[in-house]
């Protein structure tokens, strides 16, 4: 989650993971757009599932330190359950304390008053999860927000929520087909944001941080994405994206304004974009959400116009992501990132469609991860960035009805931005060295605290799933 610069101790930030980890369940709503994806286990997995599984995608049994978490195909009724009051884990609703910190948005609090559902096996199959929080920026907050699992192959949630001053947003997302078992895999979104955190500091490598500018970004977009499955592995993917973005003057106290410091820049006001992409996709992760093993490497290539005619383009783009997983020992497993964007041609591209550098997420196409650094804290026409996590985990407990893991995990994120084709990517690179608390809650949570270091001082980013 991205937000101004907050500093925290360490026995601050050890008492956050802590929560992260007994309230992962309920973290699983924070403020993230969407739910993250059930397991998926590829032909070349080394995941194990029980022995007497009925499940056809399970993989014959490997070595124990390489989990496959599922969720049920057809989940039971868990049975009835005596309320104890004095037991917090058999509450219908449990109320999970919220906090989230980072570089832009400063910190939130609240409370998620969380409702699981669970099968036989106390695997989640609902959640939902409304919540009221405070930020010093935007005031009184309340969210509601539904994640469904229905099966294996099948997600759908939606999310919605606004505050007192300026922020809203309302995001309904629904996939199929994520086991990769038919020929089809289908992804449509829909979404409205308008948020009043976003900087900008100007273009390049070396934007300075005296000119931070503060704007407000109101966002409609709808996705779809459909993948053509030649087999579990190898995947070719059309996305198609319209979007439009409406950019207008800063809120925050204190910050100057986009539209002072920069009144002639390409993208201030309203900028309709279409993006047609094509992906080439192999993926042999054994799972998508707590992957221990594989790979997932994208390669693409797209092209965005104002509308339908591609004769009036903003830009193309080509680029390569690759994600790479390692477990050397039954607790440790060493995670590799990089993605490399380019944008060989630019007409008029506004200052938010370019490559950018900045946060604590990897989205294909998007921003990518420096967690030094607030959410696209450096933009320009191409990007490069590499990532090194040792995600070690360091204590297992059962605890609220389920099984919770508890990682710690440095971290290393490097990359520059920057405007010509024969500029090396490899010089002149940012570095960020942190610490990452991680709490697990198997099959399909993840709550983090991660602390980065980079040359404009610490950044702290709490929210849900891995970084990459």
């Amino acid at each position: 989650m991205d937000g101004t610069a907050s500093k925290h101790s360490p026995a601050t930030t050890l008492l956050a993971a802590a929560a992260l980890a007994l309230g992962a369940l309920g973290a699983s709503a924070s403020a993230q757009a969407h739910a993250p994806a059930p397991c998926l286990t590829q032909p070349s997995a080394v995941a194990s599932c029980p022995e007497d599984s009925a499940q056809p995608s399970c993989p014959k049994p490997q070595p124990a330190h390489e989990p496959c978490y599922h969720l049920q195909r057809a989940p039971a009724r868990p049975p009835e359950q005596h309320v104890d009051w004095l037991n917090p884990t058999t509450w219908p609703v449990l109320p999970v304390p919220y906090i989230a910190v980072g570089p832009n948005s400063g910190t939130t609090i609240g409370v998620i008053p969380t409702m699981l559902h669970t099968n036989a096996q106390s695997q989640i199959t609902r959640i939902i999860a409304p919540d009221i929080t405070h930020n010093p920026y935007f005031g009184l907050g309340v969210d509601a927000r539904i994640f469904e699992y229905p099966s294996l192959n099948t997600q759908w949630s939606v999310v919605a929520g606004m505050q007192q001053r300026v922020q809203s947003y309302i995001d309904a997302l629904w996939q199929t087909g994520l086991l990769r078992e038919s020929r089809w895999t289908t992804t449509l979104e829909a979404d409205y944001d308008r948020s009043g955190t976003p900087r900008f500091y100007g273009f390049g490598n070396n934007s300075l941080r005296i000119n931070q500018t503060n704007y407000t970004k109101q966002q409609l977009f709808v996705r779809a994405k459909i993948g053509y499955n030649f087999n579990r592995a190898w995947q070719l993917a059309y996305t198609f994206e319209a979007r439009k973005v409406k950019v207008s003057a800063g809120t925050l106290r204190g910050i100057p304004s986009i539209t002072q410091r920069f009144a002639d820049l390409l993208g201030l006001g309203t900028t309709h974009e279409l993006l047609n992409r094509i992906s080439l996709i192999y993926d042999t992760r054994n799972n998508i959400v707590i992957p221990t093993s594989g790979m997932d490497v994208v390669v693409y290539g797209g092209v965005a116009s104002r509308n339908v005619s591609i004769d009036d383009s903003l830009f193309t783009e080509a680029g390569a992501d690759g994600r790479f997983y390692w477990s050397p020992t039954p607790t440790l497993t060493v995670a590799t990132h990089f993605d490399l964007r380019y944008e060989p041609t630019a007409h008029h591209v506004p200052f938010w469609g370019l490559s950018s550098l900045g946060g604590d997420a990897s989205a294909i196409g998007g921003s990518q991860p420096l967690r030094g650094y607030g959410t696209a804290r450096f933009y320009d026409r191409n990007a490069f960035v590499a990532n090194i996590e040792l995600r070690q985990t360091v204590l297992s407990l059962n605890t609220l009805s389920t099984h919770i893991l508890i990682q710690v995990t440095p971290f290393f994120d490097t990359g520059r931005v920057f405007h010509n084709y024969s500029t090396s990517p490899f010089t002149h690179l940012h570095n960020v060295f942190g610490i990452g608390f991680r709490g697990i809650a198997p099959p399909s949570v993840v709550g983090y605290v991660d602390v980065g270091d980079g040359s404009e001082g610490i950044a702290v980013f709490t929210g849900i799933n891995y970084p990459f």
